[in-house]
């Protein structure tokens, strides 16, 4: 739970999740300074939550009151786990630049359970769903040639016998792929535990990016990082790119694109 006071800690006591939840909500609620609660995480997500699921709310406080509830900043328990941030902060959370970038999926398919602000924190929410089309297309330069220079390593490696290494690098290149596929369909990757939910739930598309096709080609690059998997995905990744107009990244590497595009690998000049 971290260290908190236990005047603090009273106000998340409950008996089971949802009473705990109905109380904070409550006493949030009744703080002037609490302007918006919002429910992120298993919750919120359809057939996901266990009976081990606690319930993930982020409070947002006016940003020149003080609120008892500050002081919860990472709390958690069986039945609660409370983010605490002023209303500034909210307004960046999550979104490009943000030192708390990794919360960008949480707020995709949040719900707001409480807005002080007539509509204002709806608002601020309802923008961190879906990436704007400049930071979709800032995210897949970034990514796209991230993931282009591990599966290079990879099968740098794969050509001169190195096995062990260039399944490692194969495995890394796969949170670059998934961050550079879901933003070339203007979405924010989610959380792994939350991956087949949303190819299934909200599809990419048919072919390549369905659950179907996607998490299998997935599985097997983990599994073994064979090349003509490595190239299968890529070939799918570059045709994507180019078709969204990525090519300079691409570009940029040179003939070095050829070893995650030939089916066959052929040896260096000098040893045949």
């Amino acid at each position: 739970m971290g260290h908190h006071s236990p005047a603090a800690l009273r106000l998340v006591a409950g008996h089971t999740p949802e009473s705990t939840l109905e109380a904070f909500v409550s006493r949030a609620i009744a703080d002037p300074g609490v302007v918006g609660l919002i429910l992120s995480g298993s919750q919120v997500h359809e057939d996901m939550s266990t009976a081990y699921s606690d319930y993930d709310v982020h409070v947002v406080v006016q940003d020149s009151v003080t609120s008892p509830l500050s002081a919860l900043d990472g709390f958690r328990s069986a039945h609660l786990d409370l983010v605490v941030m002023t209303l500034d902060e909210f307004r960046r959370r999550g979104l490009p630049g943000d030192s708390h970038g990794w919360y960008h999926y949480a707020y995709v398919h949040a719900k707001v359970l409480f807005d002080r602000l007539d509509g204002t924190i709806s608002e601020l929410l309802t923008a961190k769903r879906t990436p704007t089309p400049a930071e979709a297309r800032t995210a897949v330069d970034g990514y796209l040639d991230a993931y282009v220079n591990q599966a290079y390593r990879s099968l740098k490696s794969h050509r001169d016998g190195r096995a062990e290494q260039a399944h490692l690098d194969a495995a890394e290149s796969i949170p670059y792929a998934l961050e550079a596929i879901f933003a070339l369909h203007q979405r924010v990757r989610p959380y792994n535990k939350f991956l087949q939910w949303e190819l299934e739930r909200h599809p990419l598309g048919d072919g390549e990016w369905s659950a179907g096709q996607l998490l299998p080609t997935i599985r097997r690059i983990l599994s073994d990082g064979a090349p003509d998997t490595q190239r299968s995905l890529f070939t799918s990744i570059e045709r994507a790119a180019r078709d969204a107009g990525h090519d300079q990244v691409l570009d940029s590497w040179g003939d070095s694109l050829d070893l995650l595009r030939r089916q066959t690998l052929t040896p260096p000049r000098g040893t045949a």
